[in-house]
């Protein structure tokens, strides 16, 4: 056995003994390249990864492209990194998949919150409930900045109607870090809860998700459903 097949041997059982958790970052990533570099060191690899993008976090989130920019980061290498972080998302959002009833804010807030997980664009998603608060759907609208051009109010519309929903949740992303809504943001929200409310369907909430946090927009108080009105 050469030097770095023991090296990974030794790295495999301490995982299999102990978990992730007394790992440093390195050799977090040296593990994952074990199942697509063979027969190679894979910690200088791992070092330029970390060096590049500064965390096993940033390295997981980042896009293809500039992945495949390091020496040694090939096909393979940037696919099973972006698989790995993908996984993580769809885990965490099957996990909730049998959650079917959501009362409050916060219960919605962590349901919608995982879909945004490692996500570099600003995406926008719509939760559609029924009078006991049931899930109906949980789908993507699109992607882009929330503001009036492109948040698709029809669409919007027509999916809380195909689902007959009660009520609704809007939710996006502010992958900046900052989970503040902005004036854009506001505005947009009572133009569809307006466009929604002729057609008696109810805006509950318009959740701003960034990294492990979210803002109710209801609960800063920048929306209050109670006072839409269609002219």
């Amino acid at each position: 056995m050469s030097i770095h097949e023991g090296h990974r041997q030794r790295l495999k059982d301490r995982f299999r003994a102990e978990g992730l958790d007394h790992f440093d970052q390195r050799h977090v990533l040296e593990l994952l390249l074990f199942y697509c570099v063979p027969r190679q060191d894979t910690a200088p690899l791992a070092q330029r990864l970390l060096d590049h993008f500064g965390s096993v976090a940033q390295v997981l989130e980042a896009p293809l492209e500039e992945l495949e920019k390091i020496p040694g980061v090939g096909p393979n290498v940037s696919t099973l990194i972006a698989l790995t972080n993908e996984l993580g998302r769809y885990y965490l959002v099957n996990r909730t998949a049998n959650t079917t009833v959501l009362t409050t804010i916060n219960e919605c807030g962590d349901y919608l919150m995982h879909r945004f997980r490692g996500r570099r664009n600003e995406t926008v998603f719509l939760l559609c409930l029924d009078a006991k608060c049931k899930v109906l759907s949980c789908r993507e609208v699109g992607e882009g900045s929330v503001n009036s051009a492109n948040v698709p109010i029809r669409r919007i519309v027509e999916m809380a109607m195909g689902v007959n929903a009660t009520s609704v949740i809007l939710a996006h992303n502010h992958p900046s870090g900052v989970a503040v809504p902005s004036d854009e943001d506001v505005l947009t929200t009572i133009r569809l809860a307006k466009a929604l409310k002729t057609v008696e369907i109810y805006l509950a909430d318009h959740i701003i998700v960034s990294d492990d946090d979210f803002v109710s927009m209801y609960q800063s108080g920048r929306y209050c459903p109670q006072e839409i009105q269609v002219l």
